[in-house]
């Protein structure tokens, strides 16, 4: 079967330039997905789950999968910016609920680069140098901003760079886990071990939440849809692709952190894989896993923004939020307004919040996204477009849903607080808007 896209696929109209290829793509989600969540939440995990971290990696994982093929037929059936609020405007029709799911989508980005930035500015920097944490959080915030404008093509080399790091550091992880492991050291036994003080069943479901957070990253290359090349082959390799590898390198980070520490150790760090590192006793010096930390804690913040960026693009060339928002540069063809207002957003929240708070909101955000998305490949299986696509079997998007309800009911009032305030906020701005593009029609009608 053909994959091509023809010259009548909507997919060639627009003002992004196509210049993505498929191994950046899967970089692209690779690096997104092994970031600062498996580098900053295993202790979290083991709080919940004790030595049995890989059970709520694999829950995690379903989950991701079976939205991952959801994504993968809507992405590769409409292939523009936008992601999860262009598909809920095809399936639905309402524009507040296009908006609202756009909207969700671009705050997850946000809150997600927030948290990466305060754990950027936290003990892993403390290692290597001693620099106030808001000042450098900013500074932090400001570069990638800055590199984000430069262009997809240079956010994604950085990116490609910044992976090769990121895995490389995993691969330490793991490597010397298993010389532990080899050498006859460390605890195999507690892989098995649930934490003594929570019921099984419920600490792996809450410890899931978490995990989901880990799996993130594939649902911002539906925003890229725009600026990669022959779209429907190649997602659906890379989406299924990244994931795969992503799910390999947990299970054997979570299968070696609880074989080299007990649990309540783990549980207790704020780096935990760097104390992994550090009581395998093989000769590491702290400052290099540190930097290599950093650096994955770096790149997701990166393509978490660039993510937010391109929704709030999407959105604009939907009407959904003030043109201005639709603005490129000339040259550079990156949508700058949207990309400014994401980075001083994301400055602002980065002032509010601990890093499993707006990590746990992040993913609160993202499933009621996902939720629409699974709705909306439902509803939209009756639509025919002019091109090949992946095509996703209806029982997946069920079990998504199915899926994603459970994990909503396993998060906190604090956490569902938070998301009320941004649909708050975001019900503000879409009625302001409205009231705006009202305003410009009537102006227009009278000229």
């Amino acid at each position: 079967m053909s994959t091509e896209i023809t010259a009548s696929s909507p997919a060639d109209s627009g003002k992004l330039k196509r210049v993505v290829t498929g191994p950046l793509l899967f970089a692209f989600i690779v690096g997104d997905t092994l970031g600062a969540g498996i580098y900053t939440l295993v202790g979290s995990m083991a709080t919940d789950v004790g030595g049995v971290i890989w059970l709520p990696l694999l829950i995690a994982l379903v989950v991701a999968l079976l939205t991952a093929g959801t994504y993968a037929e809507l992405i590769t059936k409409y292939p523009h910016a936008g992601g999860a609020a262009r598909y809920a405007e095809r399936a639905f029709g309402i524009p507040y609920v296009s908006f609202l799911v756009g909207f969700l989508m671009m705050a997850s980005g946000i809150t997600t680069a927030a948290s990466l930035a305060n754990a950027f500015a936290g003990d892993y920097l403390a290692a290597l140098v001693d620099l106030p944490p808001i000042p450098t959080a900013i500074a932090f915030i400001t570069i990638l901003t800055l590199i984000n404008l430069r262009g997809v093509r240079e956010s994604l080399g950085a990116n490609l760079v910044a992976s090769v790091i990121e895995v490389t550091g995993l691969v330490i992880v793991i490597v010397v886990a298993a010389m532990v492991f080899g050498s006859g050291g460390g605890e195999p036994a507690r892989i098995f071990e649930f934490a003594p003080d929570v019921p099984p069943l419920q600490g792996a479901f809450a410890a899931s939440v978490i995990a989901f957070f880990s799996f993130l990253g594939f649902e911002a290359a539906a925003n890229m849809a725009e600026e990669v090349k022959n779209p429907s082959r190649t997602y659906p390799r890379a989406l299924f692709g990244a994931i795969a590898t992503a799910a390999v390198v947990y299970l054997l980070i979570a299968l070696g952190a609880a074989i080299v520490l007990p649990p309540a150790q783990l549980a207790e760090s704020t780096g935990p894989l760097l104390d992994v590192v550090a009581a395998s006793g093989v000769a590491i010096p702290a400052w290099l896993f540190s930097t290599i930390a950093l650096v994955a804690i770096a790149n997701g913040a990166l393509l978490f923004m660039v993510m937010a960026s391109r929704v709030g693009f999407g959105l604009a060339e939907s009407g959904l939020l003030p043109q201005a928002f639709s603005r490129v540069l000339p040259r550079r063809r990156t949508p700058w307004v949207s990309i400014v207002v994401v980075g001083a957003a994301t400055i602002a929240l980065s002032f509010v919040g601990d890093v499993a708070t707006l990590a746990e909101t992040t993913v609160l955000l993202l499933l009621l996204v996902f939720l629409a998305a699974n709705v909306s490949v439902l509803v939209l299986k009756k639509d025919e477009v002019a091109h090949e696509h992946f095509r996703v079997p209806r029982v997946v998007p069920v079990l998504a849903i199915i899926a994603s309800i459970v994990l909503l009911t396993q998060q906190t009032g604090i956490v569902w607080l938070g998301a009320l305030g941004y649909i708050a906020v975001g019900s503000v701005l879409f009625l302001v808007a409205r009231a705006g593009r009202r305003r410009a029609e009537r102006r227009a009608a009278s000229h």
